[in-house]
């Protein structure tokens, strides 16, 4: 076996999260499989990159060789495709060309069909970054034009000099229950009173893992896990009465399962829209940032749960 930049990218991965387990989660890809991936790397090289434990992964000596040309490859072929894609845009004139970049957000689509009523005169293209910071470096590339992006707690996408953000709305998120289950009912539940539930979180970007276990403590009790799932996968699950998910509101409940608020909204999660500086030279910026507003507020419209508790509680802060 030849070593490729996907191989490159699993070891930076098992590297920054010194573990197996929470690497495969950010590839998006099975823990068993990246196991045999990296055993083929190791037989590849001759020697094992990393020493695998209880305790994690720890590169080895020609770990930390393979690590320090991964870090200059890697960034290396991402530039190499970002220049690569920005030559060929201005070579075929595609002035009239909108790319959107969309992740870690329920108002993806929303908001993509709010630029295609708004700026009526532009193709749009749409891409899903792998990352919040990927986002933010090719909109500062130019790879992209406009992002929007969410993020959990009170984080903020990266900042840079060819970069605006604006925060769209701060979102509660809610429970999503079996339409079965004992609290699918009710108008709001207390995060404790689902100590004992198997978790799932939609969508699977950001510090998540981290906030959830957070607010559990604060609420007095230690989770039994939480797991990543899309959205479909997590609906079948949940209805299935197998767990209860971590989503956000706006969406239209799917039969057999239920969307509950968390009473004080302990977990929260911030919408950002972002665009290059120089856009506004190709595009009605106000107008992207309006979408970008009434994405939210036709998210809120479509979710009975959701519009129920804006009239009680208002818009969070």
């Amino acid at each position: 076996m030849e070593l490729d930049l996907r191989h490159l990218k699993m070891v930076v991965a098992v590297a920054e999260s010194g573990s197996v387990t929470k690497a495969a989660a950010t590839l998006g890809i099975a823990q068993p499989a990246l196991t045999a991936q990296l055993n083929r790397i190791d037989r590849a090289l001759g020697g094992c990159v990393f020493v695998r434990d209880r305790s994690g992964a720890r590169p080895t000596e020609l770990g930390e060789l393979v690590l320090r040309h991964a870090r200059v490859l890697l960034p290396a072929m991402s530039a190499l495709a970002d220049d690569a894609r920005r030559m060929v845009n201005q070579a075929t004139g595609r002035a009239g060309a909108l790319r959107v970049g969309t992740l870690g957000t329920g108002l993806g689509g929303l908001f993509v069909n709010e630029l295609h009523g708004a700026l009526g005169g532009l193709t749009i293209t749409t891409a899903t970054p792998g990352s919040v910071d990927d986002a933010g470096s090719r909109l500062a590339s130019g790879v992209l034009d406009v992002a929007l992006v969410g993020l959990c707690s009170d984080f903020t996408p990266p900042q840079s000099a060819e970069v605006t953000w604006t925060r769209v709305c701060v979102d509660p998120m809610f429970v999503l229950l079996d339409e079965g289950h004992r609290h699918a009912d009710r108008l709001e539940v207390e995060l404790a009173e689902l100590a004992e539930e198997r978790w799932l979180y939609v969508p699977a970007h950001g510090c998540t893992e981290h906030c959830f276990v957070t607010a559990c403590v604060r609420a007095g009790f230690t989770p039994h896990g939480l797991g990543e799932a899309e959205w479909t996968a997590a609906v079948d699950q949940v209805r299935a009465g197998r767990a209860v998910a971590l989503v956000e509101p706006g969406q239209l409940d799917p039969a057999g399962v239920r969307t509950v608020p968390l009473a004080g909204a302990p977990l929260r999660r911030t919408h950002y829209v972002g665009w290059r500086q120089d856009a506004t030279v190709r595009m009605d910026l106000e107008a992207v940032e309006s979408a970008a507003f009434r994405a939210h507020r036709d998210a809120v419209r479509r979710s009975p749960n959701y519009e129920r508790w804006m009239a009680a509680y208002g818009e969070l802060v």
